[in-house]
């Protein structure tokens, strides 16, 4: 009585877990733009002057850029990573205003020095005194003066214009602008004419860094050239999203009675199971923030599929086992045991597979469909394999469900192997 009064409460603390977080999880989740609408575009980099070299660091110093400039328009969590040597690959879902976010993210940083020499009172800093192209690329950095304080040396190009505008505004501020935003507004010290500088009044190297980070960005002299663009409308990833609820669902509720049919108490056993491991699986994907897409659903169904599997391979083991003329108590243990080699060697495969997927995969689906597979993997692992472990002998060991037919054994059938 205490084992199935010990089964009873794991149930319903668990469907009770599950009813109370499962608003949130599917509220919080994150949709990809093929289920939500929004657009994917990949830029190719090139060099803006003959003889340039797109580095890895320019690369992804670009992508960062992009990223602020999507942020700066209002738009949730961009998606912006390079792939390959020269490409970056921008993924935006929930967009309205498509076009605009596109001219804006898809232009070259642009960084100024400003100053406000010659400028009327309400006209503030503008003279542009420099431009990003100006600097020399990649060569700011964050260093630290005589009193440990964080400072960020510059290098500019021309370094007999660096040393008239130093010499002419000194005492004066020469205002940091990116894209019209003012960053910072350090005052001159002094006339450089090496074609160095530092810029201090950073209060932090978290701010020195950031700053550097920006004139290093508006410096970049990459040409950005759109080659592949996909554009999914709203009504469209709603469409998808609905259709692909509605299949998952049907399919479920199918597998779930196709278990609970066929092999009886292990079917309740597994039913139960699945559907902890797909409330378990997407509360982890709600806790890491993963953004969920097609390639993910696809890859969350085929998890679905081998939960399905790893539980009818253990019930047909311990049919067999039943089959045999074994008690079900021994034929539980016994079947379970030998289960076991079985699903790890065939989870440990697909785990291959799709960490090759992973390595090897060129573009955000097919990374999209691999990751889902190996946390649906592990996640099975838990709650396919471990918990039956733990809840199936509770039920027999009550005394409750001692019969073969309790597992879809016909009596007939016990001793035919």
């Amino acid at each position: 009585m205490k084992r199935l009064l010990a089964f009873a409460l794991v149930v319903v603390a668990s469907f009770a877990v599950i009813a109370f977080t499962i608003p949130g999880i599917i509220q919080g989740t994150k949709l990809g733009l093929d289920l939500k609408g929004g657009f994917e575009i990949l830029y190719e980099a090139e060099p803006l002057e003959p003889g340039g070299v797109v580095t890895r660091d320019l690369l992804k110093q670009a992508a960062i850029s992009m990223e602020k400039r999507a942020n700066r328009t209002g738009v949730a969590e961009p998606e912006v990573t390079t792939e390959g040597s020269n490409r970056i690959r921008v993924k935006i879902a929930g967009v309205v205003d498509e076009e605009r976010v596109r001219s804006i993210i898809g232009r070259p940083a642009e960084l100024q020095f400003r100053s406000a020499d010659g400028c009327k009172p309400e006209e503030g800093f503008c003279k542009v005194e420099l431009y990003g192209s100006d600097f020399v690329e990649g060569q700011a950095k964050v260093e630290f003066d005589n009193l440990s304080r964080p400072v960020v040396t510059i290098q500019v190009k021309d370094k007999e214009k660096f040393a008239e505008i130093t010499g002419r505004l000194i005492g004066k501020p020469l205002a940091i602008y990116l894209d019209d935003e003012l960053i910072s507004a350090p005052e001159v010290q002094g006339r450089f004419t090496d074609g160095t500088a530092m810029i201090t009044g950073q209060r932090t190297i978290e701010e020195a860094r950031e700053l550097a980070e920006i004139i290093n960005l508006g410096a970049l002299p990459l040409k950005l050239t759109e080659k592949y663009a996909q554009s999914v409308g709203p009504t469209l990833g709603q469409l998808s999203l609905q259709q692909t609820l509605t299949a998952g669902s049907v399919a479920s509720v199918l597998i779930l009675i196709f278990m609970v049919v066929f092999y009886r108490i292990p079917g309740v056993v597994a039913a139960f199971c699945l559907i902890v491991f797909t409330w378990l699986l997407l509360a982890i994907f709600y806790l890491m923030g993963v953004t969920l897409t097609l390639p993910g659903i696809a890859a969350f169904i085929l998890g679905i599929g081998m939960a399905v599997d790893s539980n009818i391979i253990s019930a047909e083991r311990i049919k067999d086992e039943i089959r045999l003329g074994k008690s079900v108590p021994s034929a539980v243990r016994q079947g379970s045991r030998h289960s076991f080699r079985t699903i790890v060697d065939a989870h440990l495969t697909t785990v291959i597979a799709a960490a090759v997927l992973y390595v090897i995969g060129a573009g955000g689906p097919v990374r999209s469909f691999a990751i889902v597979l190996i946390a649906s993997i592990a996640v099975n692992m838990l709650t396919n394999v471990a918990l039956p472990r733990f809840l199936l002998p509770l039920l027999v060991r009550s005394g409750r469900f001692a019969k073969v037919a309790h597992f879809g054994v016909k009596e007939r059938e016990v001793g035919a192997l």
